[in-house]
């Protein structure tokens, strides 16, 4: 029996569904990586918005047309299992959110031809530590998932409900990965989860980021560790100073503040602070810091004074590095209820505005680094032959990148030194030295 995989979603789901190939791998099970080779397909899901639902959904669609045997897995069988089995009745099985180790289970059920399902009702995410992930994609960097589930109810997000509380997995067992990849030729690890600096808090007791990345540190054949999704009030002064102060951890933290109107933020269920001295703190205890956040305009409720608000806010804090989302209306979340709900028009034109500001100040960021010398790792290569980098102010396939020209070999993970000779908006363009 060869089976196929489909991705689709964020980067924790990535690692769901390598840990889902690991343990087929583990379990005897063929894998190919073409779809029309395969009698099953696996198709992993999102269900954060709207548009990665439909997305999602197409690709389950297209695969009930082939006549292959279906399963589906992730966030949208756990948000809408009934639905999916009225409306794709091809669909052989599906499992929920947090505990991929139940796809040999279903595949055991497909094979003596039962259509059935794994979803917890109180879901609580569970991580096969005994299974060694199989890459989909291997490169200078891979992501590293150190918890799952969220302790916060923010008022626009389904996640709490599709993945649970908080789960932290071991120092030990985190650090054991890292070196597996570091051994395997990754440079660079990027932690992820709902929330990282949340991490730690249900195993130890406290906030354990810190000791975490002073582990990590002491892996030899790695060159940087990444942190993303940061949780404002979990920014502690022990967090700051490990960035600080480690030499692989990247002077960069993702953090995303959704708002900066303390009305809007206390409708969604956000902290109420003052964001920009947030920012400047960081700033001033982490020299060369990167600073990234991400903000949702058109939440329900929001005035034209509370967007000015926010579009200020952008205009004077400068972020290095910016994300904007058109806020999206989920069932079953706090924001579904609230009025007025914003029309499609203007969320759109509040999006476009925020994002002109943006790469005007992403533009004089990045000239700032014109005849400056900057470390990046190499990616890999376009057509044309000139190397596809990225600098440590950069995360991988969010942020911009650096092309640069050179007359010597380099391969994908090396970390090259840079001069950057232009800079467009989002990108930087140079040669290695």
């Amino acid at each position: 029996m060869k089976i196929a995989l489909i991705n689709h979603g964020c980067a924790k789901n990535l690692v769901d569904s390598e840990l889902m190939l690991g343990l087929l791998d583990k379990n005897g099970y063929q894998i190919t990586l073409d779809e029309n080779e395969a009698d099953v397909v696996i198709i992993n899901t999102c269900s954060f918005i709207h548009d990665a639902e439909k997305e999602s959904v197409d690709s389950i669609l297209e695969m009930a047309q082939t006549g292959k045997k279906i399963i589906v897995t992730g966030c949208l069988p756990q948000k809408h299992k009934e639905e999916l089995k009225k409306a794709i009745p091809e669909i052989d099985g599906m499992i929920g959110a947090t505990n991929p180790a139940d796809i040999i289970k279903i595949l055991k059920e497909i094979e003596n031809d039962n259509k059935t399902d794994i979803i917890q009702e109180n879901p609580i995410y569970s991580y096969p530590e005994d299974v060694e992930r199989q890459q989909i994609t291997v490169g200078a960097s891979s992501y590293i998932k150190i918890g799952d589930g969220c302790n916060y109810e923010c008022g626009y997000c389904i996640i709490p409900k599709l993945r649970g509380k908080y789960v932290s997995r071991s120092i030990e067992n985190i650090v054991a990965e890292a070196q597996k990849l570091a051994d395997k030729g990754v440079n660079e690890i990027v932690l992820i989860a709902q929330d990282t600096s949340s991490y730690g808090i249900d195993l130890y007791g406290h906030q354990a980021l810190p000791e975490l990345l002073k582990e990590l540190n002491k892996i030899e054949n790695l060159s940087w560790i990444r942190i993303m999704y940061a949780y404002p009030t979990q920014m502690t002064d022990e967090l700051i100073n490990a960035i600080a102060t480690l030499d692989k951890v990247v002077k960069y933290i993702d953090i995303p503040l959704q708002h900066s109107h303390p009305r809007v933020l206390k409708s969604m269920k956000r902290p109420v602070m003052d964001y920009g001295k947030l920012v400047e703190n960081f700033r001033q205890k982490i020299p060369g810091v990167t600073v990234r956040t991400s903000l949702i305009v058109g939440y329900p409720g929001e005035t034209e004074e509370e967007f000015e608000h926010l579009y200020n806010f952008v205009k004077n804090v400068k972020f290095d590095r910016m994300g904007a989302f058109e806020y999206s209306r989920e069932k079953g979340t706090y924001s579904d209820t609230l009025k007025p709900q914003i029309s499609a028009k203007i969320k759109h034109q509040r999006y476009k505005k925020l994002m002109e500001l943006q790469r005007e100040i992403s533009l004089n960021n990045n000239k700032k680094y014109i005849n400056k010398s900057i470390k990046c790792i190499v990616e890999g290569y376009t057509d044309e032959g000139t190397v596809i980098s990225r600098s440590e102010h950069d995360a991988p396939e969010v942020d911009g990148l650096v092309y640069a020209v050179t007359d010597k070999q380099v391969v994908p993970g090396d970390i090259e030194n840079i001069l950057i000779t232009d800079a467009d908006e989002y990108d930087l363009y140079g040669k290695i030295l």
